[in-house]
C-alpha cells in the first residue's frame, strides 16, 4: 500500500509544470488564471489599448483619518485608502471570478502613474507587508488599492481666525499620461468618498464636500485631474474659554478703578497696571501657536486690542482725574511765606511806577509837544505788547474749555461711558466676524 501511493506521487513530480496533480485525476490549468500564461508576451511598459483609445481609470478613495491641520505651515496630514480601477484586454481569462494576486506581482503589470497634487511628503505603509492590493477579474479588469499617508499644501485665509471657515483639497492627477492616454472619473460621483463625514477633528468640523473633475493645462500636454474639496469649520468654543471670556473679564476688572476714591493712589495704580500686563500676556500667548511670519490680522488679534485699549483707557482715565484732582487743591491753598513777601514787594514796585509816570506827566505838561519828540519804536512796542496779551487771553480762553472744573466727575461719567462703548464694539465685532 505504501509502495502505491509512494509512485503516485512520483509520477505528479515527473509531469510538465502546465498539468496538475490532485488526489483522484490530473488537470488541465487552462480554465485557472495563471498568471504565468497570462502575462506570457505582456509588456508592462505598454499602457492597455496603447495607440488606441484612452484608458478609463476610476477612483475612489476611504479618508481614515485627518491626523493633523496646521495654520503655521498651512497644510494637513491624512492617511487614505486610494482605489484605481481599469480594464486591461490583455489579462482576459475564461470563467466568472475574481483573484487577489500578491502585492508584489504589481511590478509585473501596468499601473497608473497617479500623484497628488501639492503633497508635501508621502509614503506608503509597508507593516507588516507592502499595503498594496491587486485583484484581477475575468474580464481584465484590475483592482489595485494602496494606503497612503501625505501632508498636503492648503492655503487658508486666517483674517476671520478663529471663525474662520477653511476650504482645503486632495488632488489626483496623471503625471506622465496626457487626456490622449488616460481618463480620470470618480467612480461614483459623490459617493466615491467615504470616511470623510465620520471624521472627528480637535479643532474642525467637516460643513461638506464634494468631487470635481478637471484638467489641467501644461506645457507637456492636457493632464486629467480629480478633485476632492471639503470645507473645515472651526470650533470657537475653545477660543471663547480660552481667549474671549479673559479678555472680557480683565476690561471688567478694570472698571473697579472707577469706584475707588482718587486719593488710594495705591489701589487704583495696582489694578490699571495689573490689568494692562495680564492683558498683555493673554495677547502674546494666544499668537504662540501661530507662524511669527505670519502677516495676517486676526479676528481674535482685533478683538485683544481693542480689550487692550479699554484697559489702558481706564488707566490714563485715572491719572487724569488724579492730575486735575491735585491742580484744583493747589489753587484754592493760599500763597504763604516768601510768595506773599514777594506779592508785597510787587505791589510797592507798581505803586512807586505809578507816582513815577504821575510827575513826569506833570513835568511835560508845560512842553510844547512836536513830531520830533515822538519814538515809532515806543509805538511798537506797546503794539506787539497789545497783541500777545490778546492771544495770551485766547489761549487761556481754549485750554479753559479742556480743563475739568470737578475732577470727582471724570469717574462719574466713566462708569457709564467705558461700559457702554465696550457694548457697542462687541455687538459690531461679533456681528461683522459672525455674518460678513
Amino acid at each position: 500500500m505504501f509502495c502505491r501511493h509512494f509512485c503516485f506521487f512520483s509520477l505528479c513530480l515527473l509531469l510538465p509544470t502546465q498539468r496538475r496533480c490532485s488526489l483522484g485525476h490530473v488537470s488541465n490549468t487552462a480554465s485557472l488564471p495563471g498568471f504565468e500564461n497570462l502575462t506570457t508576451g505582456y509588456n508592462k511598459y505598454l499602457r492597455p489599448y496603447f495607440g488606441g483609445e484612452p484608458v478609463q481609470i476610476a477612483m475612489s478613495l476611504d479618508i481614515a483619518s485627518i491626523s493633523s491641520i496646521s495654520e503655521s505651515d498651512m497644510d494637513y496630514t491624512a492617511t487614505i485608502y486610494l482605489r484605481q480601477r481599469w480594464t486591461d484586454p490583455r489579462l482576459v481569462f475564461h470563467g466568472n471570478k475574481s483573484f487577489t494576486l500578491d502585492a508584489r506581482l504589481v511590478e509585473l503589470l501596468w499601473v497608473p502613474d497617479t500623484y497628488i497634487v501639492e503633497s508635501k511628503k508621502s509614503f506608503l505603509h509597508d507593516v507588516t507587508m507592502g499595503n498594496r492590493l491587486i485583484r484581477l477579474f475575468s474580464n481584465g479588469t484590475i483592482l489595485y488599492a494602496l494606503r497612503i499617508t501625505t501632508t498636503v499644501a492648503c492655503n487658508m485665509d486666517l483674517s476671520k481666525y478663529p471663525m474662520d471657515t477653511q476650504t482645503c483639497r486632495l488632488q489626483l492627477e496623471s503625471w506622465g499620461y496626457d487626456e490622449n492616454d488616460v481618463i480620470f472619473t470618480w467612480l461614483r460621483g459623490n459617493d466615491s468618498v467615504h470616511g470623510i463625514e465620520k471624521l472627528r477633528l480637535s479643532q474642525y468640523t467637516v460643513e461638506r464636500y464634494y468631487t470635481l473633475i478637471s484638467k489641467t493645462q501644461q506645457e507637456t500636454g492636457s493632464y486629467p485631474r480629480l478633485i476632492l474639496q471639503f470645507e473645515l469649520r472651526r470650533n470657537v468654543l475653545y477660543f471663547i474659554l480660552e481667549t474671549y471670556v479673559p479678555s472680557t473679564l480683565l476690561v471688567m476688572l478694570s472698571w473697579v478703578s472707577f469706584w475707588i476714591t482718587l486719593d488710594s493712589v495705591p489701589a487704583r495704580t495696582c489694578i490699571g497696571v495689573t490689568t494692562v500686563l495680564s492683558m498683555t500676556t493673554l495677547m502674546i500667548g494666544s499668537r504662540s501657536s501661530l507662524s511669527k511670519t505670519n502677516c495676517f490680522v486676526k479676528a481674535i488679534d482685533v478683538y485683544l486690542g481693542i480689550c487692550f485699549s479699554f484697559i489702558f483707557g481706564a488707566l490714563v482715565e485715572y491719572a487724569v482725574a488724579h492730575y486735575s484732582s491735585s491742580q484744583k487743591c493747589a489753587a484754592k491753598t493760599p500763597q504763604e511765606g516768601p510768595s506773599n513777601e514777594l506779592t508785597k514787594d510787587m505791589e510797592e514796585v507798581n505803586i512807586a511806577n505809578i507816582l513815577t509816570c504821575y510827575r513826569r506827566n506833570i513835568s511835560f505838561t508845560s512842553i510844547e509837544i512836536s513830531s520830533d519828540n515822538v519814538n515809532c519804536n515806543d509805538l511798537t512796542m506797546k503794539t506787539h505788547e497789545k497783541i500777545k496779551r490778546v492771544l495770551r487771553n485766547k489761549m487761556h480762553r481754549i485750554i479753559g474749555y479742556f480743563t475739568i472744573q470737578n475732577p470727582s466727575n471724570v469717574d462719574h461719567y466713566s462708569k457709564l461711558l467705558f461700559p457702554l462703548f465696550f457694548m457697542l464694539a462687541n455687538v459690531f465685532y461679533w456681528a461683522y466676524y459672525l455674518y460678513f
